[in-house]
């Protein structure tokens, strides 16, 4: 019976997402939400003028899918939704204003990380005030009282900005967060307790708010997420790790998007130090699209890597247990 609300959820949520994202779609162009591109990615240019901001399908979604919430108990529930709304609200106001301004130059970043770090701050001291200091990796477990929260700061910027590095081509970042969430979902509906199998269901219907985002955004794309989308995803992927006290098997299952990060401040680094570049392009996906590698086949591997280092860390979780 525990499975069929997971795959009724996911699926119910699936289709409440299919059908907004029409509706979304419409109302981007409407309000004329379209994307400049960056005049350094030459590559991208044909995608000038496509509407973004299409995360609010996925975070309507989620919404949805946190009213139908099948098990008693919801306030994790319902506090990993407002911390992914706030992120998604975050990014809203920087694709906002690129939008009203014509370019691609939104909040200033120091802004950008103000908002990231108070929210997080919030997560973190919720988590200490209510106990929720330990850390479980497989088999173990163990307390760090007060270090949960530059933990768990730590955690949610660099998993927003990570998830956001990521969103660099047509279904990308979309379909790597599937794979990563569909089995953090599967983790947690096994070895959680009843709040956290209710962050299992909210897996579920992000999956499906996700999917039916990528009817739109696979390539070519019709609509980008925007940091509204990869805010909220990097938002909801911290969230529900900290909150299940999984931290530490997001950098194995998230190891994508970990390279995205990791590129982009190399070479960063590297070329404050030598003015020289490591990579072609930054994060490591424009490298391979400027080595000549096909946009779809980036894609593909990224997802297919997420999905074979999750498969392995699900196998060594029932192996070992968690």
């Amino acid at each position: 019976m525990a499975v069929v609300k997971y795959i009724l959820c996911g699926l119910l949520s699936l289709i409440f997402a299919t059908l907004i994202a029409p509706a979304v779609l419409w109302f981007c162009k409407k309000i004329k939400a379209s994307q400049s591109i960056l005049h350094y990615v030459d590559k991208h240019k044909s995608k000038e003028g496509t509407p973004t901001m299409g995360g609010i399908i996925f975070l309507l979604t989620l919404f949805f899918a946190t009213c139908f919430l099948f098990s008693t108990d919801t306030f994790l529930a319902w506090f990993c939704f407002a911390i992914t709304l706030s992120y998604g609200v975050l990014g809203f106001l920087d694709d906002f204003l690129k939008v009203h301004f014509h370019h691609n130059e939104g909040l200033k970043p120091y802004q950008k990380i103000i908002g990231q770090v108070g929210i997080a701050l919030i997560v973190a001291i919720y988590l200490y005030m209510s106990g929720r200091t330990s850390l479980t990796f497989f088999a173990w477990t163990f307390d760090i009282s007060w270090g949960i929260i530059p933990l768990a700061v730590l955690v949610m910027v660099a998993t927003t900005n990570s998830v956001n590095l990521t969103d660099g081509l047509d279904g990308l970042a979309g379909g790597v967060s599937f794979v990563y969430i569909l089995f953090f979902g599967i983790i947690l509906a096994l070895t959680g307790s009843t709040e956290v199998q209710n962050l299992a269901l909210q897996c579920f219907g992000m999956c499906g708010g996700i999917l039916g985002f990528l009817t739109l955004n696979c390539y070519p794309a019709k609509i980008f997420m925007g940091d509204t989308g990869s805010l909220a995803l990097g938002g909801f992927i911290a969230i529900v790790s900290v909150l299940s006290g999984l931290e530490l098997l997001l950098p194995i299952m998230g190891i994508m998007f970990v390279l995205s990060a990791l590129s982009d401040i190399i070479q960063v680094l590297h070329f404050k130090r030598t003015r020289r570049r490591v990579f072609l392009m930054a994060p490591l996906h424009h490298h391979f699209e400027q080595k000549g590698v096909n946009e779809n086949r980036i894609v593909v591997v990224y997802i297919v890597i997420t999905m074979a280092v999750s498969l392995a860390t699900l196998a060594g979780v029932l192996a070992v247990g968690i």
